[in-house]
């Protein structure tokens, strides 16, 4: 929700004073009573300036937000602070704002302004994603952060634009070879080090340190996701130039894969994500996104992977309520563990991943013969990517993950694979015992 009090326009909007400092040096020391009452000032003004052009602007600041934090409150009330600025004043030389890009029209008069007062101003820009595709490449170039600078200390916004997917999105950091690489502690910026993605935001207006601040509801929410923030773009160049070698297969029977498998990739998301599951796309549908920037019609099924740490046994009912039916469960929680449901005749395979001596690896089980397989990768983190208009996760160490499974010819298709002698990763792991066959292969 956005509430932004507005006053009128003050003439001395920047006229900040600081008696008996060096200004240029007023931040590389620690903050004592005069830089504190410096910055509360600095950041009193900039937000005057921000209400009177209706910035829709919130509080994103890393530090600042840990100590608003519900769970570091009482220990921050314990330890001695400057009663004026508890929680803006974090001691470090740059504060990060998020402005909701959608809600604000682009007005030169608003950084004009803050120019006039005495900020010097970087501008970001970068193509934008939302408009790139496998027939256009070059977006048109949209604001990504504003980096306001006065007196060595800097004001960081970060541009949040609406995707597809329904999510919110900010650009990386990046530098032309004519900018000011030192005009910022670039190191220290909070956005930008790499593309992020975010849950839609519900914001609150308080008061901060006696300043009109708004900021996420669910602030330890928010700090979650910064955590784990980082986001892959699709690779359109590549993906043109590889559909170019291989046409897509433009059939109705694909098209309509395509928009089952949207479908069932959405629902399997919006599934996991009540029940607090983290997923990766993984297998072909990972090679899909990673290759062509799309599924791959013939592969007729989603995969997903799912760490077993983070198996909850009410998943199986969770996608039955969801209209999905269990067409197979094989292996146990401890050991290879597989669960695939069927949607509108498109299956989604969910490959339980497990964690041993350095290694990550799922199982698989040949059904009438009780064999089981491994599939072995290297250790992997996990990013944020879109697939088919859906916000999904994907490995970070994207060609690696494809590598393991499909070897250095990935980008050639093939459309014959055996599960059990294809995969390059793929080795033998025993049998599961006869007597246990009804509890370990269950097919519906």
């Amino acid at each position: 929700m956005w509430s932004v009090r507005t006053r009128p326009y003050p003439t001395d909007l920047f006229d900040i004073s600081v008696t008996g400092t060096n200004q240029s040096e007023l931040l590389c020391c620690c903050p004592g009573n005069q830089t504190v009452l410096f910055l509360q000032q600095l950041l009193k003004k900039f937000l005057s300036l921000a209400q009177h052009f209706r910035l829709p602007l919130f509080l994103a600041d890393i530090r600042a937000l840990t100590l608003l934090s519900q769970d570091a409150l009482q220990q921050h009330n314990q330890m001695p602070h400057d009663p004026q600025c508890i929680f803006l004043c974090t001691g470090q030389p740059v504060t990060s704002f998020a402005l909701y890009a959608n809600l604000w029209k682009y007005d030169p008069g608003f950084l004009l302004a803050a120019q006039q007062r005495g900020f010097e101003l970087l501008e970001l820009q970068g193509e934008d994603p939302r408009l790139a595709s496998l027939d256009t490449l070059s977006g048109r170039e949209i604001p990504l952060h504003f980096l306001f600078r006065l007196h060595g200390y800097t004001i960081h916004v970060v541009l949040l634009y609406e995707r597809s997917g329904n999510y919110l999105w900010h650009g990386a950091v990046r530098l032309n070879a004519n900018m000011d690489q030192k005009f910022a502690p670039f190191q220290l910026l909070d956005y930008g080090q790499h593309a992020g993605a975010y849950d839609r935001l519900e914001l609150i207006l308080t008061v901060v340190d006696g300043l009109d601040v708004q900021l996420p509801q669910n602030i330890s929410n928010f700090l979650m996701q910064h955590q784990h923030a980082r986001f892959l773009e699709c690779r359109h160049q590549d993906a043109r130039r590889f559909l170019q070698l291989y046409p897509d297969d433009s059939s109705a029977a694909a098209h309509d894969f395509r928009r089952k498998a949207k479908l069932l990739l959405s629902v399997a998301a919006q599934t996991l994500a009540v029940l607090h599951v983290p997923f990766w796309i993984s297998s072909g549908t990972c090679l899909g996104w990673f290759r062509q920037c799309n599924i791959i019609s013939y592969s007729q099924d989603v995969d997903i992977g799912i760490f077993i740490s983070d198996f909850r046994p009410d998943i199986v009912a969770a996608f039955r309520d969801a209209g999905l039916s269990l067409k197979h469960k094989f292996g146990k929680v401890e050991d290879s563990l597989e669960l695939s449901f069927l949607s509108d005749d498109v299956k989604l395979d969910i490959f339980f991943f497990y964690k041993h001596e350095g290694v990550m690896w799922n199982g698989g089980t040949q059904a009438k013969s009780g064999r089981k397989f491994k599939y072995v990768f290297a250790p992997f983190t996990l990013c944020w990517a879109e697939l088919l208009e859906v916000k999904v996760r994907v490995p970070c160490e994207t060609l690696d993950y494809v590598m393991a499974n499909y070897g250095v010819f990935w980008n050639v298709p093939v459309r014959s694979w055996d599960w059990k002698t294809s995969p390059r990763n793929v080795i033998e792991n025993g049998m599961w015992p006869s007597k246990e066959w009804a509890e370990l292969i269950q097919v519906y």
